[in-house]
C-alpha cells in the first residue's frame, strides 16, 4: 500500500511544488520513495496547468532539484480520499484546507515537522519578491522535509 502525502500553498507555483521536489528527494534518502506518494496542489485555481515560477525552478536548479515536470493543480475537497497526509505551507491554507476537510483527516503545517521552528511557523508566500524569498523557502522546507520523511517512516512502520 502506498502512504500519500499532498502539500498545499496558494497557487501551487511556489513552496508547495519546491516541497513537493524536496521532499520527494529526502524520502529517496531515507529509502522510502518506493511506499510514497507525494503531490502537490493550490487552494485557488488561477495557475491550474501552469509549470512552477521561473524562480522557484531556478532555485531548486541551483542547488541540485528538478522541478521541471511540476504542472499546477487545484485542490478540491474530493481529494482528501486520496491522501493520508496533507500539508499546508501557511495558516490561511490550513484554515481553508480544515473547513473543507472530513471528519479524521490529518491537516498539519508543513513547518511543523521542523523541530527548531517556532510553533505555529509558516513557509512565506515569495512570490512578490525577490530571489531571496525562494532561497529562504528552499531552507525552510529542506529543514522540514526530514522530519515529514520521518513521520511518515513511523506512520507506515
Amino acid at each position: 500500500m502506498t502512504y500519500r502525502v499532498c502539500l498545499v500553498c496558494m497557487g501551487n507555483i511556489c513552496r508547495s511544488p519546491m516541497a513537493e521536489t524536496v521532499l520527494r528527494r529526502t524520502l529517496a534518502d531515507h529509502g522510502l520513495d518506493e511506499q510514497v506518494a507525494v503531490d502537490s496542489a493550490g487552494t485557488g485555481g488561477w495557475h491550474a496547468g501552469d509549470p512552477m515560477d521561473a524562480r522557484a525552478l531556478r532555485t531548486l536548479a541551483d542547488h541540485g532539484y528538478d522541478g521541471s515536470a511540476h504542472r499546477a493543480r487545484q485542490f478540491t475537497s474530493g481529494w482528501f480520499d486520496r491522501y493520508d497526509l496533507v500539508l499546508a505551507m501557511d495558516r490561511d491554507n490550513l484554515s481553508f484546507l480544515r473547513r473543507m476537510a472530513p471528519e479524521g483527516v490529518e491537516v498539519r503545517l508543513f513547518r511543523s515537522f521542523d523541530p527548531d521552528a517556532p510553533e505555529g511557523a509558516e513557509v512565506p508566500d515569495p512570490y512578490y519578491g525577490g530571489d531571496e524569498g525562494f532561497e529562504e523557502v528552499l531552507r525552510l522546507v529542506e529543514a522540514a522535509s526530514d522530519g515529514v520523511a520521518k513521520h511518515i517512516a513511523d506512520e507506515i512502520g
